[in-house]
């Protein structure tokens, strides 16, 4: 099980990505931690084409973040893959968790807040004394402040 949050403004096609974001985190075991999808397409097997999908460009792209990782110290790398129209950018965080974000619409500066932001209720679920690291993390709270975090930078 992969680890997704999907959000769509437009959809007209299948695979059509016109202002879609696709959110993904990804423990240091390359191990799912953290799942959420919002999408807007109709259908069920299109959606779940849709998800496979993303989930496999998802993991294709892991190889290209470990390179990009270790040439900056920075935990933001900005596009580190392409597939068709999709970009692919990453944050990786001091405990070598990734935060991989699919988009179509360049939007660097957002997408910077939103790994920051994100990155914060990270830690602060992480030190919470009942989270076991580097499992699936299954806090409602956790859940509705990146769905409104998705909102406030993504769209």
């Amino acid at each position: 099980m992969w680890i997704k949050a999907v959000v769509s403004t437009q959809s007209t096609g299948a695979f059509e990505m016109s202002g879609n974001y696709y959110f993904v985190i990804v423990g240091h075991h390359d191990n799912p931690i953290y799942e959420q999808e919002h999408c807007s397409r109709d259908g069920q097997s299109k959606k779940d084409d849709y998800r496979d999908l993303c989930q496999f460009v998802a993991h294709a792209s892991l190889d290209m973040i470990g390179e990009h990782m270790w040439t900056t110290n920075s935990m933001y790398l900005k596009i580190v893959d392409k597939f068709n129209d999709w970009n692919v950018s990453a944050f990786v965080t001091a405990g070598k968790q990734r935060f991989i974000i699919l988009h179509d619409i360049k939007n660097e500066d957002s997408i910077r807040q939103f790994f920051q932001e994100v990155y914060e209720l990270y830690i602060k679920t992480a030190m919470n004394p009942f989270y076991e690291p580097n499992t699936p993390i299954q806090s409602q709270a956790f859940h509705q402040k990146v769905k409104f975090l998705c909102r406030r930078y993504l769209i």
